[in-house]
């Protein structure tokens, strides 16, 4: 087979993720999770991957499997965070309220208040996202212009300001900033892969951290789709439109999700234009990792394709690092 054929075979056939101190990496069928532990080893569980659109061909359907995509990458993402920190031997130690509780209304109290958590995340995003936007372009149409145009636009661009705005922050958290580098390493990785180049670490180092597949584009194409949205709705009053935006949101998803995936396998000059400024965002989002974050991120990305890459036996007296494998059913997801 050719380079150029390998290269079309391989793009889009495997998605990741950066988690705490490691990498996530998913194929078709299998979850990869690999992480550098405190001991200095590289620990991988590779999960089975099973989607309910392998059961409901229905849900394959342009559009809609944008939203069901969505949803279970959200899934797997809360999920491939939470078993990164337990990889890692990160102990969250109860705290007085916490025990208490637990003794007073039981352990399932815990449970409940992840659900409160995940509810009021949400909540805040939508005033951060949705509402806020909305509240200052009703204050443009007071004060300045009534011109449609330029109120949609105006909604997007504080939506963009705030987002990196709020990606700026971040970077500003260490613990950010190094999984910034694993997201790097993530992407370093694929692109190393999809060119049907050897996985070494000096293969990947030469590689682009900006991938059109990221997620980080694809919230900037909801952006995007979003103006458009808001042309469509701007007449309303600011609590119709919140209500109308978060029911048009599902539709958004999708076009967005079919957006990325054309992306992420085609490389004309319309896609760059288009891809330009989530790309440009990733400059935020991802940084230049280090070699261990890279050896990482290979191993995680091996891990979930055995076909192209079999395990290898490893001489007990070398000093690559030590990889644990587990295997276990999971239910979820999706990702990049």
């Amino acid at each position: 087979m050719s380079k150029n054929n390998n290269e079309s075979c391989r793009l889009g056939t495997v998605g990741g993720q950066a988690v705490l101190e490691g990498v996530m990496m998913k194929s078709k069928d299998l979850v990869a999770l690999s992480v550098r532990s405190t001991d200095g080893d590289i620990k991988t569980e590779v999960s089975k991957f099973y989607s309910v659109r392998n059961k409901h061909k229905i849900l394959n359907i342009p559009i809609l499997r944008g939203i069901v995509n969505f949803v279970e990458t959200m899934l797997l993402s809360f999920k491939t965070l939470s078993r990164s920190a337990d990889l890692l031997g990160i102990e969250e130690e109860e705290t007085k309220f916490e025990k208490w509780l637990a003794k007073t209304f039981g352990k399932s109290v815990t449970a409940v208040a992840s659900a409160i958590g995940m509810v009021l995340g949400l909540l805040l995003a939508v005033v951060l996202f949705i509402y806020l936007p909305i509240l200052v372009s009703k204050l443009i149409e007071n004060f300045l212009t009534d011109n449609k145009i330029i109120l949609s636009v105006s909604e997007g661009l504080i939506k963009i300001l705030i987002f990196v705005l709020y990606i700026l922050l971040c970077t500003l958290i260490p613990d950010m900033k190094r999984t910034f580098q694993y997201h790097g390493a993530e992407h370093k990785s694929i692109f190393c892969h999809e060119a049907g180049l050897d996985l070494t670490v000096e293969n990947v180092k030469k590689q682009s951290r900006f991938h059109p597949r990221c997620g980080t584009s694809f919230l900037f194409v909801m952006m995007f789709l979003g103006i458009i949205t808001s042309a469509l709705i701007i007449d309303f009053n600011t609590y119709v439109r919140v209500a109308l935006k978060i029911l048009f949101l599902p539709l958004v998803v999708g076009v967005g999700f079919e957006f990325i995936k054309f992306a992420g396998t085609h490389n004309n000059i319309f896609i760059k234009i288009i891809s330009a400024p989530g790309l440009w965002i990733q400059r935020l989002t991802t940084k230049e990792p280090d070699e261990k974050q890279i050896e990482v991120a290979i191993v995680s990305l091996k891990a979930s394709l055995p076909e192209i890459y079999p395990s290898e036996p490893v001489d007990e007296n070398s000093n690559e690092a030590r990889t644990e494998t587990s295997a276990e059913n999971g239910n979820t997801n999706s990702n990049e």
